[in-house]
């Protein structure tokens, strides 16, 4: 009850049911329980957020996290004054909690935040309830920071074959979180998945070496992938 107190302080009663959530504020869905991880990475990012002058955010669990400082986040984001704001293991919970009771988002008003956040929540949630926790994370930024621009992702391919059961998931997943596109007005959605795969659909080791995280080639092709849309988004 507390929980749903604090979503209708948001003006967030229900979420479409279009988008794979409950109504009464969300409370019977598990991805949008707020999950407290108070880790010094957090703390790191309110630090970033003090400092100002963030015009991205990168907002993620360990896929985000794993831009570190890699050639491509120096040649194609850092000059943007982008912060990654990524923390493994994360789920939308997490995230929730992230930008809602730890204040993230309190200190910066970023023009762009690219969101890639569900992965995490395959395990345990259903394509639905996972498609309800990420645009609550997206409504809820909008409710921080209303001039904000969202570049919603799709969630990235897991597994090496096309036939792996989660893709299946995955799929369902991003074709119900596209709806929250409106035209790049508020949210633009982009679903880059099919850049790490083969013709065949196979998701190589050069690009995934363990089916989920991104090696060094991996993050240049997310990078190519986006940088144009981003850049779009910050006029």
């Amino acid at each position: 009850m507390k929980f749903a107190g604090r979503l209708l302080a948001f003006g967030i009663i229900s979420v479409s049911l279009a988008v794979g959530a409950s109504s009464a504020g969300d409370k019977a869905n598990p991805a949008t329980k707020l999950l407290n991880r108070d880790v010094a990475r957090h703390k790191q990012f309110l630090d970033i957020a003090k400092k100002g002058g963030v015009e991205v955010v990168f907002i993620g669990d360990s896929i985000t996290q794993g831009w570190g400082n890699n050639k491509a986040w120096k040649e194609n984001f850092e000059p943007l004054k982008a912060a990654n704001f990524g923390i493994g293991g994360d789920q939308t919970g997490h995230v929730l909690w992230r930008i809602t009771e730890g204040g993230e988002l309190d200190s910066i008003k970023p023009k762009v935040a690219v969101v890639m956040i569900g992965t995490n929540n395959t395990g345990g949630h259903s394509a639905e309830q996972i498609a309800g926790g990420i645009k609550l994370i997206v409504e809820t930024i909008h409710k921080k920071t209303p001039q904000t621009k969202v570049l919603l992702l799709g969630v990235f391919p897991r597994g090496v074959q096309p036939a792996t059961p989660i893709r299946k998931k995955i799929a369902e997943i991003n074709q119900t979180i596209a709806k929250l596109d409106d035209a790049g007005k508020t949210v633009k959605y982009l679903d880059i998945g099919e850049r790490f795969l083969s013709k065949e659909g196979v998701l190589s080791k050069e690009i995934m070496p363990d089916a989920l995280h991104l090696s060094g080639k991996g993050y240049e092709i997310w990078a190519e992938a986006i940088t144009p849309t981003v850049k779009e988004m910050l006029k």
